[in-house]
């Protein structure tokens, strides 16, 4: 029996892949006192049954990376440790038996281009060819990526086990981690259990790789790991005679998935409406364990199976298999530092597509605890996303109903989820409601994206194409350009940051000059020291020592956490206000005219310049004035109290009708952004884009002084820009854009987009994205003398570039 040590540098709890794969990377990064612990036995838990698919093209440039990481490591592994991982490249073919899914395949066609990962579209007959088992009649076409392929997974991760044990970590099973010990708010170590005997290991840091055990672990420290097991189902036919080496296939119109394996075929399925398991928790026991068969739930994706390949009616069902695997609200796995408690790290919840994160998803997360940062952006996977309310069962129980079935659904832009919804909602949400809202969720809350028209359905009918309520969208962004709009963003994360400190305090945060006088509103970055944005927000001074954040909804745990992480023995108070007052947009050239119908106060530029707050009287009420925009024209974000919010928005409807007021969802508020170039945080700025190159370099100050990140911004000046952000408009107004279409300078894939809209009145789509310069400090001149143009499912369409924004350039409309 190994000895299980008093003291480590780190501990990491659960030797599935996950866990195999962070002693591995951090071992491999020459990290000594590391400790593994396995309640049962390496793999036993999912790792063991997973399919094994390796698919490298991802949502994104940065997951796929991590993918691509993984099967170089997993092809590398078997040198190095003489354990094979059975890593097969056979090549992955998915096939379209509608339009759509067909438009759907060849953008992600494109987005490989964009990514460099090899692929080949295909004509049914080409499909056909790769897979000649395939019944053709209803394909459409098919995208094959010759680099993708299966390996075994429970032999990727002992031999990731033993390349951590060869560089000296210990791993050891059969001992359980029966608490995460902590105190002054970071972890110190964990109390662990095997047979009758009981132990403490005091370490700097814990890393949570337990899976499906994972949430319940991480709740008893007050760690928001959101993720709830499902049945997996597949099954496994008899040895077929004369089966050849195949293709991984995928028919995701029919939810499933086909892999051979030593002359059998494996059916998977990721079905629409999933089988959640383990609600009240996890047999003690619980080892290489099996669920029950339920063969009703599987026979739909069995009967389709056997129409689409048709030698699987006379193959026999050698294995029917059903384990759980876990899942997550919104189809992504968790990797980072919990903000409730530091040094406690967590890598879990993959939504089965574990094997082929895991090897990525090890080496990220050991860079991040060696460098303090991560290696690059992982927005999309950081577990600062996580919102505190999804750690409830009933909450998590019915959403992972949905994701996982989500897999192999139409991934339609402004898809919305179905189930668990409307759990944060504004005070005026009912009120929205009756007038046509249709919402969408972003963070838990309910926020209108749209107004659908009287007789109109309030739901959402979705497409590539333009979507039914694309004309309603249009009509509410002409509004805010050319009348009066109200929106309701009652979801902004707000933070109040109080104390004696607060000034200094912030000034070292901010990129921005944050010493303003009392009223006055200051947009800016926080920056890490690469000069890489942490938070885009404005701020608010109140008084000398008080300060109001306004951060987006989707960010406010990260943007917390950032805050927190930086206070040290300063005197200042953070505090999340968010649900105390409802914040309203009224935008547009005629917001001036109704605030003049219903307030006493002064708005005029004088009274009232842009960047100012200021409380007002509005209908019986108090609210606070911000005049800011994010949709580029002339108006205010009224911020009222709660408790009045719902006077304060019948006041401004009823008033309105004088003066054509609108209600505008967050479609038209994204359009009209995208017209003026604002960036949107996680898409067009994240923690891996230098505050200059995104262009945002008019709110950085560098003669107030040393803040975080200025050296880094010094050097980009001396150094020249290495890219920059530029804006995109199609010459046909036809196509629309969402984002990570390729971009082509002179016939080149030079980037991708990272966001789209349609510009209604530019009149065509709109797109962000970075080009790189031919050489560091290349001209905006030379730059932009280039043609310039995006491909849309393979197809490719010219386009104008600009470096500022098409819409109102010089921002005249916003201090008109």
């Amino acid at each position: 029996m190994a000895k299980i040590p008093s003291h480590a540098r780190v501990v990491i709890i659960g030797g599935g892949i996950s866990g195999c794969s962070v002693a591995y990377h951090l071992a491999e990064l020459g990290w000594k006192d590391i400790v593994l612990l396995e309640r049962k036995q390496l793999t036993s838990g999912t790792t063991w049954h997973a399919a094994g698919l390796v698919g490298q093209l991802r949502a994104n440039e940065n997951m796929t990376r991590l993918a691509k990481y993984s099967a170089d490591l997993y092809k590398r592994l078997e040198a190095e440790t003489g354990l094979a991982t059975g890593l097969r490249q056979c090549g992955s073919i998915t096939v379209a038996l509608t339009e759509e899914r067909h438009e759907e395949i060849l953008r992600q066609a494109s987005l490989a281009r964009a990514f460099d990962v090899e692929v080949n579209e295909l004509s049914p007959a080409e499909v056909k060819a790769l897979y000649p088992h395939l019944a053709i009649g209803d394909v459409v076409a098919g995208v094959h990526l010759p680099g993708d392929g299966q390996a075994d997974p429970a032999n990727i991760a002992l031999a990731l086990a033993k390349g951590a044990r060869m560089r000296g970590a210990q791993i050891i099973e059969q001992v359980k981690v029966a608490r995460v010990t902590q105190a002054r708010g970071r972890v110190t170590g964990v109390d662990w259990e095997m047979g009758g005997d009981q132990g403490h290991i005091a370490a700097d840091l814990v890393v949570n790789c337990g899976g499906m055990w994972g949430r319940d672990l991480a709740a008893q420290n007050g760690v928001t790991l959101p993720l709830h097991a499902c049945e997996h189902f597949y099954i496994v036919t008899e040895a077929i005679p004369d089966l050849t080496r195949l293709p991984v296939l995928r028919v995701p119109d029919e939810c499933a998935y086909y892999k051979e394996d030593a002359g059998k075929i494996l059916l998977g399925a990721f079905e629409p409406v999933a089988k959640p398991w383990g609600m009240n928790g996890i047999r003690e026991d619980f080892c290489f364990d099996q669920l029950p068969e339920d063969f009703d739930h599987f026979a739909p994706i069995l009967e389709k199976a056997i129409a689409r390949m048709p030698l699987l009616a006379d193959a026999g069902i050698h294995t029917f298999f059903n384990g759980p695997e876990s899942f997550t609200p919104d189809d992504r796995y968790y990797l980072g530092e919990a903000p409730e408690l530091a040094g406690y790290w967590v890598a879990a919840g993959y939504n089965s597509i574990g094997i082929v994160s895991s090897g990525g998803a090890g080496m990220a997360l050991a860079q991040w605890m060696n460098d303090g940062a991560p290696p690059f952006d992982l927005w999309d996977v950081d577990i600062r996303r996580a919102q505190p309310f999804q750690k409830n069962r009933r909450y998590l129980k019915e959403r992972v109903t949905e994701t996982l079935g989500l897999l192999y659904a139409d991934h339609f832009p402004y898809r919305q989820m179905a189930t668990s919804r409307g759990i944060r909602r504004s005070p005026l949400h009912e009120h929205l409601k009756a007038r046509g809202a249709v919402f969408g969720e972003v963070a838990g809350w309910e926020r209108a994206n749209w107004f659908a028209n009287p007789g109109q359905r309030p739901e959402y009918q979705y497409s590539w194409k333009r979507q039914n309520w694309f004309d309603n969208s249009r009509a509410e962004h002409m509004a805010l350009r050319e009348g009066v709009g109200l929106l309701d963003m009652t979801s902004f994360g707000k933070i109040r940051v109080e104390g004696r400190d607060a000034l200094g305090f912030l000034q070292n945060l901010c990129a921005n000059q944050m010493d303003v006088e009392a009223g006055r509103i200051v947009y800016t970055q926080m920056l890490n020291p690469r000069g890489g944005i942490e938070c885009d927000l404005t701020v608010t001074r109140f008084s000398d020592t008080a300060f109001y954040l306004v951060v987006p909804g989707a960010t406010l745990q990260r943007d917390l956490a950032w805050l927190r992480r930086h206070v040290d023995a300063l005197n200042v108070t953070i505090t999340d206000v968010t649900a105390g007052e409802v914040v309203l947009p009224l935008m547009g050239p005629k917001s001036r005219d109704l605030l003049g119908l219903i307030s006493p106060n002064d708005f005029s530029n004088d009274a009232h310049p842009f960047g100012s707050a200021r409380e007002i009287e509005i209908g019986m009420g108090i609210a606070r004035a911000h005049r800011v925009t994010y949709v580029g024209e002339l108006g205010w974000e009224l911020y009222v109290s709660s408790d009045q919010a719902a006077h304060v928005f019948e006041t401004i409807v009823e008033a309105g009708e004088d003066v054509g007021l609108k209600l505008c969802g967050l479609h038209a508020m994204d359009s009209c952004r995208i017209e003026k170039g604002y960036r949107h945080f996680g898409h067009d700025i994240t923690d891996e884009d230098h505050v200059l190159e995104a262009g945002l370099g008019f709110a950085v100050k560098l003669a107030k002084g040393a803040f975080i990140g200025s050296d880094a911004v010094l050097r980009k000046k001396e150094e020249g820009l290495a890219r920059r952000m530029v804006q995109f408009r199609l010459k046909d107004p036809e196509p629309l854009l969402f984002h990570n279409e390729p971009i082509l300078r002179d016939g080149e894939i030079v980037g991708f987009l990272s966001s789209g809209n349609y510009g209604h009145a530019l009149g065509a789509a709109v797109g962000l994205g970075y080009v790189p310069c031919a050489a560091a400090g290349e001209p905006v001149d030379t730059m932009l003398a280039s043609s310039y143009s995006i491909e849309i499912a393979g197809k490719l369409c010219d386009a104008e570039a600009s470096v500022v924004p098409m819409y109102d350039p010089r921002s005249e409309r916003i201090r008109s």
